[in-house]
């Protein structure tokens, strides 16, 4: 029972090794991926994973949870300090999870909710139509601005006081400019509205302080922690006291039963990372890397939705060079650069094909990369899709991306 998986599962043990091989071997440039630290992985596989413990500290449904209960205590505490909450939730297993949880909270069947259409930016959770968000409730999609690419807040005002929704949804997985949530809990204040944050790509910038902060302006915020937070593959719910039990109660019994205790613990383990001095240079470095990247891309004659970048992501718009995102992906993957096909705002591809591509920089600065390498990336990406049949360039650029690896290994490497 007790043998190591190389003896126990000699497949499955293989397969992580070809895992670890590839993300040591290639760069990831996905925005919503990074490196767990070996702390957050170590918990991750510890005995807390044997535990059940359906419930919340101090009243579980099982006997035996005095020590999970002090790991779950913990991340409470910490995320709450981290983003200045009055009441936290650290049981969703998954971003969507979290979502769900929170519309459950503050919503009934049926009732209106004003989100970032998921074409132009969005999350699937914000109102595509095989989500739960579009089938239990009334979606009206916000969009952005068709020659700015800049969401059009006259228009998010017009059709929150049209259509007078419960709850108005900001964040998005695919939009590469700041919110400024001031502005809008002055357009809930105005329709009647509750006001939700999903901040699970930016939850990291926010408490690097290269974010506007979402907490003073919102009833609940929802978040993942595996994103720039660098934390396990878990997410969080954060809320003002007046929603404590709703919230609660719509993740367990609501969504969720027993939690995972191990996943809990390592949540503590990253909100501490994240509450050091250094994280906040992370967060920076983070930005400014991504600027530095998109000034280079359209320094090499790409053009990007919305002009650039003033977070950790940006989208390469590939209409003018009539290039479907998933070719320009996979001639990126040949060369060991890991991106991803993406719809932009007003795509007129399918989202299997798509008009973008999608690539991010909070992995690459775990790494410990910084400007100068994302120029010199910026610089091979823009050649790359610029030249796609170029087979002497793929392989100057297979060795450059092979020494990138090698200068800056993954941390666990």
């Amino acid at each position: 029972m007790n043998r190591p998986v190389a003896e126990a599962d000699p497949e499955i043990a293989a397969a992580i090794e070809r895992e670890f091989q590839r993300q040591q071997n290639t760069l990831c440039m996905i925005p919503s991926e990074n490196y767990a630290p070996r702390a957050v992985l170590e918990v991750q596989g510890s005995v807390l994973t044997n535990k059940y413990a359906e419930g919340y500290p101090g009243a579980r449904w099982y006997h035996g949870c005095e020590h999970v209960d002090e790991a779950e205590s913990l991340a409470i505490q910490r995320v709450k300090q981290l983003f200045g909450a009055e009441h936290a939730n650290v049981q969703p297993h998954t971003g969507a999870c979290a979502n769900l949880a929170a519309y459950m909270a503050v919503l009934k069947p049926g009732e209106t909710i004003l989100a970032m259409s998921v074409d132009q930016g969005g999350h699937l959770t914000h109102g595509n139509r095989n989500n739960y968000s579009a089938r239990f409730y009334k979606v009206v999609p916000y969009g952005v601005d068709p020659n700015t690419h800049i969401i059009d807040m006259k228009e998010v005002r017009r059709l929150a006081l049209e259509h007078r929704p419960r709850l108005i949804v900001v964040g998005a997985s695919a939009y590469p400019r700041l919110f400024d949530f001031s502005e809008w809990r002055a357009i809930a204040d105005e329709a009647g509205s509750l006001l939700m944050a999903d901040i699970a790509h930016f939850a990291g910038l926010i408490v690097a302080g290269v974010h506007p902060d979402a907490a003073p302006y919102c009833d609940i915020i929802t978040s993942t922690t595996q994103k720039t937070l660098r934390g396990p593959r878990g997410a969080f719910i954060l809320c003002r006291e007046q929603h404590r039990r709703a919230v609660d109660v719509a993740v367990f019994p609501g969504v969720q039963g027993g939690p995972l205790m191990h996943v809990i613990a390592a949540k503590a383990v990253c909100f501490k990372l994240a509450m050091q001095p250094e994280f906040k240079e992370y967060g920076r470095q983070i930005v400014a890397n991504c600027k530095a990247l998109a000034d280079q891309l359209m320094k090499e004659g790409l053009s990007l939705v919305s002009g650039g970048t003033d977070n950790h992501l940006l989208l390469i718009d590939l209409r003018p060079l009539d290039m479907i995102g998933q070719r320009a992906a996979d001639i990126l993957r040949e060369v060991g650069i890991v991106a991803n096909k993406n719809l932009i705002p007003y795509d007129a591809r399918r989202a299997t094909e798509t008009s973008g591509v999608r690539l991010g920089t909070p992995a690459l600065t775990t790494r410990g990369m910084g400007e100068d390498e994302m120029r010199q990336l910026g610089s091979l990406i823009a050649r790359l899709i610029l030249h796609p049949d170029d087979e002497d360039l793929k392989k100057k650029a297979t060795a450059q991306v092979s020494e990138l690896c090698q200068r800056f290994p993954i941390p666990t490497a």
